[in-house]
């Protein structure tokens, strides 16, 4: 990554978190509104948020229209935030356009968080590189993050709702569904995953004051003869290739699906074609993926919250790996509920490996063997490593285990951008 976007993106790295509207919403107007220029899909969630956008994507593309992503966190590079049909912003472009917004910033203005900065310039690219649309990921909660400066979104999705970020979205699931909710617009199309009974409720309740015509789809059912040895599945229909692993998918596919129906009713020109070729070519790196680490394959995989984690486990769960073979590599970060992670990952006579997520607020491996140790006993073994990579070297030692790299999405980043 360059000096340059580094030394800019730090300028507002202290203001940290600060949930709100009126900031983004003055830059963007000093910007010329481009948010106004760009057809959005706009996705909210606890999880599955970024394999919806990566499947919505792809779609579009294959349909024929010029994409623009925008998700985060990123895992190697600020780059990877801000995409055109799948491909990140150049290094460059992303120094034009974050040096312009930061020259909008008026001299008497409360001063933007670096997500809104990173936000506006996303719509700033997308706007002067003309679109078609753009699929956009929520950063925290819903209603007040910087993405929701919009009115009119083609389609809101909302995927998955569970206990994360208690501490700024409010301490129970129906508070947290509130907070996600707020994506939804008046008279605009919501699409809606399979939530928590606490949760759905408010959600539904939401969609009946601002009329939203809304959709509830079903997980995707595997297909019994697939045409080719990769796992096929079918929704709204439709038969497609699902590249993606974890049965988690069935659901998110099923909701960029749903989406897509939506568009293709209102006039947009895509076919069952671009469907299958979208969904075939769609990726989502650092998610339940295998990865070759000194000859070795390894699964790397997020699982930065306790849903996340039970997506992992399940995949875990279908493996041919007795427990004693299994390796844990983990990081994580202080506010994350370490106690949820464990009690949902580790399993008797498991090996866990702790280390510290680089460059953020980690929470100590030192403590986190403790925590391991009361909440599995029976671990084969607990050690701490001072670095992720001689972790996994100890770990892939051991013979015919599986290792799995978990904990914490900028733990993976990390980990990959050392593996370049």
């Amino acid at each position: 990554m360059s000096a340059e976007i580094d030394s800019i993106l730090k300028q507002f790295e202290r203001f940290g978190v600060n949930l709100g509207l009126d900031r983004i919403r003055r830059l963007l107007d000093d910007l010329g509104n481009p948010q106004q220029q760009v057809p959005l899909i706009h996705v909210a969630g606890t999880n599955g948020k970024g394999s919806v956008c990566a499947y919505l994507s792809a779609i579009l593309k294959a349909a024929g229209y010029r994409v623009g992503r925008y998700t985060s966190p990123h895992l190697i590079d600020w780059t990877e935030r801000i995409c055109i049909d799948d491909r990140p912003i150049s290094e460059p472009k992303l120094t034009e356009v974050l040096s312009q917004v930061r020259d909008a910033i008026a001299p008497d203005a409360e001063t933007p968080t670096q997500f809104e900065v990173i936000t506006a310039a996303a719509w700033l690219h997308f706007a002067r590189e003309g679109v078609d649309v753009a699929v956009m990921e929520v950063g925290l909660g819903g209603r007040l993050d910087a993405t929701n400066a919009i009115d009119r979104p083609l389609v809101s999705v909302i995927t998955s709702i569970g206990w994360e970020h208690w501490q700024r979205l409010g301490p129970t699931l129906a508070d947290i569904a509130g907070e996600k909710a707020g994506i939804l617009k008046s008279d605009c199309p919501a699409v809606v995953g399979n939530l928590p009974s606490e949760a759905i409720a408010v959600v539904r309740a939401k969609i009946a004051e601002l009329g939203c015509p809304a959709v509830f789809p079903a997980p995707a059912l595997p297909v019994a003869d697939p045409p080719d040895d990769r796992q096929w599945v079918r929704a709204e229909g439709i038969q497609y290739p699902l590249p993606l692993l974890g049965d988690v998918q069935l659901q998110n596919s099923a909701l960029a699906i749903a989406a897509i129906r939506v568009l293709r009713d209102r006039g947009w020109n895509i076919d069952d074609r671009a469907i299958v070729e979208g969904m075939s070519l769609a990726q989502w790196p650092g998610r339940l993926q295998y990865f070759m680490f000194h000859n070795t394959k390894i699964l790397i995989d997020g699982a930065h919250n306790t849903e996340a984690a039970k997506v992992l486990r399940r995949y875990v769960d279908r493996l041919d790996f007795t427990e004693n073979r299994i390796t844990w590599v983990m990081g994580m970060l202080s506010t994350k509920d370490r106690e949820g992670i464990f009690k949902t990952l580790l399993r008797s006579q498991n090996r866990l490996y702790l280390v510290p997520v680089p460059d953020h607020s980690s929470a100590i491996p030192e403590e986190l063997a403790e925590l391991a140790a009361q909440i599995c006993p029976d671990l084969a073994e607990i050690r701490c490593f001072p670095d992720v990579i001689p972790a996994l070297e100890a770990a892939i030692d051991l013979e015919e285990s599986l290792t799995i790299l978990c904990g914490s999405l900028y733990l993976l980043g990390y980990f990959l951008g050392k593996m370049r």
